[in-house]
């Protein structure tokens, strides 16, 4: 029991040193991953619907 509290007093201490962002550049880097996320994910949609009408022109 002693090393579980022992854990998590180091937790604390450590949690402590964190450099925790500023409200501005959370939200920079939110709207930068939320971008980057739904760039790509448009990117290989495209790519996707490319490749499956290229397979049905061959197949066909």
């Amino acid at each position: 029991m002693q090393r579980l509290t022992g854990f998590f007093r180091d937790v604390v201490k450590e949690m402590k040193k964190v450099s925790w962002p500023k409200r501005k550049e959370l939200v920079r880097y939110t709207i930068t991953v939320i971008t980057t996320v739904a760039f790509f994910a448009i990117f290989f949609a495209i790519v996707d619907l490319g490749i499956s009408e290229l397979l049905r022109l061959i197949l066909e």
